[in-house]
């Protein structure tokens, strides 16, 4: 009796599943590609260990929704809003600006504020809030 061990070699490699899996890791670069380069970068301050005794004026501009403009809850247009920093930044060189965008405001309106402060070179920061407070 003779045994038949008969092995056809190949002639051809099935390359599918290689290619599902380049295709996937393609679609993986990709998308780690894209979200690694949008966003904006921030510098944020670092937190000093002792409080600070220093009282110094702060001014706290409101974007409203409709576009309307508020320093201190008084409605202020751009101009008027120019000259109130720059008075206040007389009285007290170290004064800041906290500037708090409604969420519906359109974006130009918070960046022309943004603007105005490092025109007048005015240190200034952004009021954020908890979504549902």
């Amino acid at each position: 009796m003779k045994v038949q061990n008969e092995t056809k070699p190949y002639d051809t490699i099935n390359v599918t599943p290689m290619l599902d899996l380049a295709y996937v890791l393609l679609v993986v670069f990709i998308l780690m590609t894209t979200a690694s380069v949008q966003g904006l970068r921030v510098s944020m301050p670092k937190p000093s260990n002792k409080p600070s005794t220093e009282k110094h004026e702060l001014k706290v501009v409101q974007v409203l929704s409709d576009g309307a403009l508020l320093i201190n809850g008084v409605t202020v247009n751009l101009a008027d809003l120019e000259t109130q920093l720059q008075q206040a930044k007389a009285r007290d060189p170290k004064m800041s600006v906290a500037i708090k965008g409604d969420a519906k405001a359109h974006y130009a309106k918070v960046v022309s504020v943004i603007d105005l402060c490092n025109k007048i070179e005015v240190p200034m920061g952004l009021i954020t809030s908890r979504i549902g407070t």
